[in-house]
């Protein structure tokens, strides 16, 4: 099923590509956005994975022992999979939306913001179904089994909050970036 989820995101993203994504300037500036989020969240990521290999191996030195640290690193991986996925669609999207708000009213623009938006929750969902499917193929008999799904919803929590933080950090820096354009050119 996880599988099947991220294929239905993908046939989302096809179908996004596929809109307007307008002209000239426009593409510019919607490359711009892309890019800007791109370097933002490689950057995230890469302070990010320092967090988690500490945290890896206190998990795998603790009394939780090495297969908690390893399902805390396979929901870190799938966290971090589905917020590049979902950034990586939204930015593509919401320059779409905006052509289509201007060129073919609410409606369409309404239509391709709900797909780009629900790449993410597909991801988010695949995602955890991979994970969770692959670590109970692999400890699914084990006892301590329990304290191995903890480790994954702790990996996974860990980078979607660091990423929430972030991404509310570099929004409200467009935000300021927006305003300080909009006086300029005032």
């Amino acid at each position: 099923l996880g599988v099947f989820g991220l294929f239905c995101a993908f046939l989302l993203y096809i179908s996004i590509l596929k809109k307007p994504a307008g002209t000239g300037k426009v593409v510019d500036i919607g490359d711009q956005i892309h890019l800007g989020a791109m370097v933002f969240m490689k950057a995230e990521y890469s302070r990010l994975a320092i967090f988690c290999l500490l945290c890896i191996l206190a998990l795998g030195f603790s009394n939780l022992g090495w297969p908690s640290a390893l399902s805390f690193f396979i929901g870190a991986i799938c966290s971090a999979c589905a917020g590049f996925i979902g950034m990586y669609a939204s930015t593509k999207a919401n320059v779409r939306t905006a052509v289509a708000a201007q060129n073919q009213g609410t409606a369409q623009a309404l239509s391709i913001a709900f797909s780009g938006g629900s790449i993410m929750g597909l991801t988010v969902a695949a995602m955890g179904l991979l994970g969770l499917g692959f670590l109970y193929l692999l400890y699914g008999h084990d006892p301590q089994t329990t304290h191995i799904i903890h480790g994954f919803g702790m990996g996974a929590s860990s980078v979607a909050l660091f990423s929430r933080v972030g991404g509310g950090i570099y929004t409200k820096s467009a935000d300021v970036g927006a305003d300080l354009v909009g006086k300029v050119e005032a």
